[in-house]
């Protein structure tokens, strides 16, 4: 009846169009996540309401609905069970060991710079403020403080001095995911753009989509672009560490490899072995979208070519405070915007409440460069508003 059984760890927005590109193709889905209700729960088969870091949850989710692929979407996860689990034979994508390595930074820094040689900053691990401190002195201020585990940017901070470097130990600790009091001191890069480059293993080998460029407020991005302009020098070497990465990571599936680009030069910074927040954008920007990339790499299905449309953008539509119900105005005014060849989309993600600054939706656009769309991203995500309860 069904072409596999999909079990997601993690049922967010990434989670909600991955399953939309998966029942497309006549999958089933078992969507879990910490709480009820979750986007992908909405569009799945089945679901089960568990923290992804109790492991014995998790083993008796897999061995009670046995799915073909285990598909990682957040990275808070107990990744010793998910490498148990394939230790004894169930497949997890892109690979237990894609997962393990990348949901904490310390993990996928060290594997990148160490046992890789690809270029990336100068970076300490620190498990106290102390050695927080400490490290900044040795990677030199100012300098960016993170926690090894979070999602979407939270707990990051720029530190300009060793009381700064405090108070940022501080904000990671409390905004981080998990338990491991630890975090990343990495030095500052006076970068001319940040991009993810989103890298596709396939059965037929390694594939990349055109480069997604991004900004950055508070740890999270706000728009993204695609294509990014980067200069030919900086984009080769991206894929070249992109390849070098993902192919030492092994499995198939679809990996946001994030770069600062700084001149000629493409400086690695992190990876997800998944989709990317930033590449939202290519739900109206290329064929296949990276969900539906994903989708195919994982069922071991052929990507005859990947087509770019023309430039794109996304907008977030943000929450500005914590609301237990929520609803939206403004949609019309917001695709009003589209005109003919350059469309505008909006997608909203069905979380089940607000919290401030809660990426709760995005809007799309097409322009004559990617300048103008994000002009147009931008405009049709602010018309879209917001209703709390209250």
């Amino acid at each position: 009846m069904y072409v596999a059984t999909l079990m997601l760890l993690g049922a967010g927005e990434l989670g909600r169009e991955f399953a939309i590109a998966a029942k497309r193709l006549g999958c089933r889905i078992i969507a879990c996540d910490r709480y009820e209700n979750a986007p992908a729960m909405q569009l799945s088969d089945d679901f089960e309401v568990f923290p992804m870091l109790d492991g014995k949850a998790l083993r008796g989710a897999v061995e009670k609905h046995k799915p073909d692929v285990i598909v990682p979407e957040i990275e808070a996860i107990d990744t010793a069970t998910l490498a148990a689990l394939e230790g004894e034979g169930w497949k997890v994508a892109p690979s237990a060991k894609a997962v393990q390595l990348t949901m904490n930074r310390d993990g996928i820094r060290d594997f990148a710079a160490k046992e890789l040689g690809l270029v990336t900053s100068r970076y300490r691990f620190a498990e106290s403020r102390e050695e927080a401190i400490a490290a900044a002195v040795e990677v030199g201020l100012p300098c960016i403080v993170k926690p090894v585990m979070s999602s979407s940017g939270k707990g990051q901070s720029k530190a300009e001095s060793p009381d700064e470097v405090g108070t940022a130990w501080d904000y990671a600790v409390a905004n981080m995911r998990g338990d491991r009091r630890r975090v990343i001191v990495e030095e500052h890069i006076e970068f001319d753009s940040e991009m993810t480059l989103l890298t596709v293993a396939t059965r037929d080998g390694v594939l990349f989509c055109e480069p997604v460029g991004h900004r950055q407020e508070l740890g999270d991005y706000r728009e993204s672009w695609q294509p990014a302009a980067i200069p030919r020098e900086a984009l080769q070497s991206a894929r070249y560490q992109a390849r070098k990465v993902v192919e030492a990571l092994g499995g198939f599936g679809i990996f946001g490899v994030e770069f600062f680009v700084r001149g000629d030069q493409a400086i690695f910074s992190e990876l997800s072995p998944r989709p990317h927040d930033t590449g939202m954008v290519t739900l109206l920007s290329q064929f296949p979208n990276q969900f539906e990339l994903h989708l195919r790499a994982i069922l071991e299905l052929p990507v005859p070519s990947i087509e770019l449309a023309g430039p794109s953008a996304s907008a977030v539509i943000l929450a500005a405070e914590e609301s237990e119900t929520v609803g939206y105005d403004g949609l019309a005014e917001a695709l009003a915007l589209g005109s003919p060849g350059n469309p505008v989309d909006v997608r909203i993600f069905a979380k089940p409440k607000t919290l401030k600054n809660r990426r709760m939706g995005v809007a799309l656009a097409r322009g004559g460069s990617a300048e103008d769309a994000v002009e147009r991203a931008k405009a049709a995500a602010s018309r879209v508003h917001i209703r709390y309860s209250g």
